[in-house]
């Protein structure tokens, strides 16, 4: 039995793969510390999994809507109100399993075979397997360290072509902790008002900001380029619920539409218990937030301070999300034990079988001179693990 041409041509996620190689070591009784998997490691706030307790107390447990309750989406209109300045009618709201179930839905109602989707690199693993998926194509434009991993208008403007249908943007970014500035926000906006051009703006990490950066939602740019914009966030990262899997669209009427029903063909409704569990993460108390950003930016400092008096090693600082993306560019001509050190990806996996240490290679994120390490772990390890990278990078020649 042959599998089709789509299934064949997705590739598995590299950081899942990864994480999942780690905590197999772990449990065999090796002592891997792991700076690979993109979830917090706090705990989901007490209050939260009250509301989910609480669900299943009262057997709230049967089918609700297949888009979501309209309590939930009533929250998440008053969110976008408050945090970003947009108004929002509850049809123009989804609720998915998750942001990833978000982008799914969004891609699949918007892209047909022959279609192009604009990519910037770094990119989320998942973007342009999504894209594939639809038979659409997956059209990756290259940024550059220098100008923070950041498109430019010009560049948007010059990978546009007459299959070009939209482009995803993510700020602040995984993986490099980039963050849009509003003027460069309003110069890609521009070029896609122009073209006609969707943006599927990708704002999981929305949160999860440093350094006095704001975040702004494309799609408050104005009316045009809202009409062409559909929003996607969560509750994953910002209340540590990744598990609890509700991720939310916001867009046209005509594209939630149809998102909505490629859900109700696919998932059906987003769990019941985790939709009253992220209407209490949405409207309650946000100190835990605030908490929880307050570490990171002390796990951020550190570990940027750190990598860069590593050999072989440069590291910008990111302004938001929860990750570190070094520059080891240089070390990828030497060799250990004799054999050369061809890639990220050798790299890698030199770090895990040799220091117990899992990191994911920049060419999962198609930059294949960089790392991606996620700072969502406590500095405790973070000290222990680059102690630990340090010690192996001294043995290369």
């Amino acid at each position: 039995m042959s599998l089709s041409r789509r299934a064949r041509s997705i590739s598995p996620s590299p950081t899942l793969a990864i994480t999942a190689k780690a905590k197999e070591m772990k449990k065999s009784g090796i002592p891997v510390i792991s700076f690979g998997a993109g979830e917090p490691d706090f705990d989901t706030p007490a209050e939260i999994k009250m509301a989910g307790s609480k669900a299943i107390k009262c057997g709230f447990t049967k089918y609700t809507p297949d888009s979501g309750i309209i309590e939930l989406k009533e929250a998440v209109c008053q969110k976008f109100k408050e945090d970003n300045g947009l108004d929002y009618e509850t049809s123009e709201i989804l609720i998915s399993c998750g942001a990833k179930h978000s982008l799914f839905n969004a891609i699949f109602a918007l892209c047909d075979e022959g279609d192009e989707v604009i990519i910037p690199s770094p990119y989320w693993v998942t973007y342009p397997e999504q894209v594939k998926m639809t038979g659409a194509r997956p059209v990756i434009v290259e940024t550059f360290e220098g100008n923070d991993f950041k498109l430019t208008p010009a560049q948007f403007k010059e990978n546009i072509t007459s299959h070009t249908k939209a482009i995803i943007l993510n700020s602040p970014s995984n993986p490099t902790g980039s963050v849009y500035e509003p003027n460069e926000l309003e110069g890609l906006a521009r070029v896609a008002v122009e073209a006609g051009v969707y943006i599927i703006s990708d704002e999981i990490y929305e949160k999860l900001i440093y350094d006095g950066k704001r975040h702004i939602s494309v799609a408050s740019l104005g009316k045009e380029i809202k009409d062409l914009t559909i929003t996607i966030n969560g509750v994953s990262k910002a209340y540590s619920m990744t598990g609890w899997r509700i991720g939310y669209a916001a867009g046209p009427k005509d594209v939630i539409r149809a998102m909505s029903s490629i859900q109700s063909h696919t998932t059906s409704n987003p769990t019941s218990i985790s939709q009253l569990a992220a209407l209490e993460a949405i409207k309650g108390r946000q100190e835990c937030v605030a908490e929880m950003v307050k570490e990171f930016n002390r796990r951020r400092k550190y570990i940027v301070d750190r990598l860069n008096k590593i050999r072989g090693i440069s590291c910008i600082t990111p302004y938001g999300a929860f990750y570190v993306f070094p520059n080891v560019e240089s070390l990828l001509s030497m060799r250990f034990k004799g054999e050369e050190i061809k890639d990220s990806f050798r790299l890698s996996q030199v770090l895990l079988n040799e220091a117990h240490i899992a990191v994911v290679p920049g060419s999962a994120f198609g930059a294949s001179n960089y790392l991606r390490l996620s700072y969502a772990t406590s500095l405790e390890d973070i000290e222990n693990g680059l102690d630990r990278i340090e010690k192996i990078l001294e043995k290369l020649e």
